[in-house]
């Protein structure tokens, strides 16, 4: 092909391109995660909403307790797991290291304990309902166990993703520091 100056200069038909520069697997891998991971914090703040409307409709009495059930004990800790996320959302647009190990810790506490609690707290309604088909909660209609156990069950592989994106994340991170540390 020919421009209209004439014909090409040799080296530039795109054959060059093995000596450029590329984009370090690090900044690549760091780009994927900080995606994934905001992606797992919107889930999370979903969850945290749905969590957070039947406590508050509960508390003010805006419907009958037949309607919507009276909170367990676990939701009002697990609503402190909105913290992590703030954490991890003002981490990711400047790598800010300090504040993603804040949020992969609080997490732990703030997000999974509260979870693992509200299974342990749930288990002999859970098993009540099982063995006999009787439940004496209800959201909406349904058994108020077996929604907050899916409301679990998503909350926790939804943290328990963020702690490991997280964890890679932070590992990306420090592997571009090191690298800027030997140079």
């Amino acid at each position: 092909m020919a421009s209209r100056s004439g014909p090409r200069a040799t080296g530039t038909d795109g054959s060059d391109f093995q000596h450029r520069e590329r984009v370090a697997s690090h900044y690549q891998m760091s780009v994927a995660l900080k995606s994934e991971i905001k992606k797992l914090n919107i889930a999370h703040a979903v969850v945290w909403l749905l969590v957070a409307a039947q406590v508050v409709v509960s508390q003010l009495n805006l419907v009958s307790h037949k309607v919507v059930a009276s909170p367990y004990q676990w939701e009002y800790t697990y609503l402190l797991s909105i913290i992590p996320t703030v954490f991890s959302f003002m981490a990711l647009p400047k790598n800010n290291i300090s504040y993603l190990v804040i949020s992969m810790i609080s997490a732990g506490l703030f997000c999974v304990g509260p979870v693992l609690y509200g299974g342990m707290e749930m288990f002999p309604v859970a098993q009540q309902l099982y063995r006999h088909g009787k439940a004496y909660r209800f959201i909406f209609g349904f058994s108020a166990v077996s929604i907050m156990y899916l409301v679990l069950i998503i909350s926790l592989q939804v943290h328990g993703w963020q702690i490991y994106y997280s964890k890679k994340l932070l590992d990306a991170w420090f592997t571009s520091t090191q690298d800027k540390k030997k140079k």
